[in-house]
């Protein structure tokens, strides 16, 4: 650790100097060969630090929403390659590198606080050893050795040996509990603010590589703290404990107003904006305008949080403007009410729900077929009895008729041949066959 601290010495000078300073004005309220001087000494370094590196945090955030807005077209890229996870993850470097996102953007700030941190490592191993570093001569080297910190000097480690321990005025018992308990917190804050990331502030409905960075450090970096924490003095744990709860107080900040798309931080943030337009009538904020304005242009493309919003605010009897505004109205936008009619189609069926039915449509067909088979067979008597009464009638009028004309046969009417027709097409029997005329007789 002292090799790779000496690597970082050039920044070791203006980090003794900030020290030094805010040394002055603490030592002024508490003494200056106190553990609270010289402790909010080192919690002022983390703050000036950490407003230092905001700019760093806000291209962080901007590189976390360009991973979401990217997630529909890894989505994609799994689903197409679903079988061949080299060509998924190429497909996925590939993105990245044509829209400018890099994944590892979220490591930024830890990366950029690693000479600073080595530094002050570096600062403390010589407050320790009682030698000059940087802008501290030795009558501060030798008031930060009498600094304890509940019991601990600042400069102590759980590994240090009794006598060094006794060397800078204190018990080892006290060294270790002391350091035990920081670094059981300092693990602890890392372990929550990255839970507090992966659990709400991010959408879980895309599975992708980032996530999976995510859930790794999740676990990774406690357990990395916690095994090399004992080889951090006092003051270093005070440093790394300041800066992780300084990180999990701006996350949750920002989780809080400004959550990632399809998130559980998105649906609880949009509730509570459905309560506040509920409760005023309207949208207070020009932050809040911008966020409903948002949404309103995503049209169809709004996620299952915004579509429960857009819900929310036509129960309650409002509609969505596009610039961001809402009024009184009893009508769903068009973009809502297609939503809805999508949503209230009937649920696809599964295989065996549709065997059934087209079972069941068989035997329907079947039974109908049988009962017009019946019904043409009731029906037939009638067509067949029709004839032959109508064959009687014309054989009678024929006879009359045939001894006033000179016995000249008739032709049968139109109605006894129509009959005839009738039953050739039926197939029942066979059609009344047609007289031959009297010149045809030899």
């Amino acid at each position: 650790m002292d090799t790779i601290a000496s690597l970082f010495s050039f920044i070791t000078w203006p980090v003794s100097w900030v020290i030094v300073q805010f040394h002055k004005v603490y030592g002024a309220i508490f003494g200056p060969d106190t553990g609270w001087a010289w402790g909010l000494s080192i919690v002022s370094l983390v703050v000036l630090i950490r407003i230092c590196l905001i700019p760093l945090f806000v291209k962080q955030i901007k590189s976390t929403r360009n991973m979401q807005a990217l997630q529909p077209k890894m989505k994609a890229i799994q689903e197409r390659y679903k079988s061949d996870k080299q060509r998924q993850s190429e497909e996925m470097m590939k993105l990245y590198k044509e829209t400018g996102t890099n994944p590892l953007s979220s490591c930024l700030p830890i990366l950029a606080q690693s000479p600073f941190f080595f530094a002050l490592y570096h600062v403390l191993s010589n407050i320790a050893s009682g030698k000059e570093i940087g802008a501290m001569n030795q009558v501060l080297v030798d008031s930060a050795r009498q600094a304890h910190i509940f019991g601990a000097p600042i400069a102590a480690k759980f590994t240090d040996s009794p006598e060094k321990v006794e060397a800078l005025n204190a018990s080892l018992t006290d060294v270790r509990i002391v350091t035990a308990i920081m670094i059981i917190l300092m693990s602890a804050s890392q372990f929550f603010t990255q839970r507090q990331l992966m659990m709400k502030n991010v959408d879980l409905s895309v599975k992708t590589p980032y996530m999976q960075q995510q859930k790794m450090l999740m676990y990774i970096f406690p357990v990395i703290f916690a095994v090399m924490g004992i080889n951090f003095p006092v003051g270093v744990l005070v440093y790394w404990l300041t800066t992780n709860v300084w990180t999990m107080g701006q996350q949750m900040y920002v989780i809080n107003q400004n959550p990632t798309p399809g998130s559980k931080a998105q649906d609880a943030y949009l509730q509570r904006l459905l309560k506040s337009i509920t409760h005023h009538g309207e949208v207070r904020g020009r932050r809040r305008k911008s966020v409903v304005k948002v949404i309103v242009a995503k049209g169809s493309d709004r996620n299952e949080n915004e579509r429960r919003f857009f819900g929310g605010l036509s129960k309650a009897g409002f509609v969505a403007q596009a610039d961001g505004s809402v009024v009184k109205g009893e009508a769903l936008p068009a973009e809502a009410e297609g939503a809805a009619a999508k949503r209230q189609q009937p649920k696809r069926q599964t295989k065996a729900q549709r065997q059934a039915a087209a079972a069941q449509a068989t035997v329907s067909k079947d039974a109908g077929e049988d009962s017009e088979s019946t019904a043409v067979e009731k029906a037939s008597p009638s067509l067949e009895k029709k004839p032959q009464d109508t064959a009687k009638s014309g054989a009678s009028g024929t006879g009359a008729k045939g001894e006033a004309q000179g016995d000249k046969p008739a032709r049968p009417s139109r109605a006894n041949s129509g009959g005839s027709r009738q039953q050739g097409k039926t197939g029942q029997r066979k059609g009344q066959q047609r007289p031959k005329h009297p010149s045809s007789k030899k």
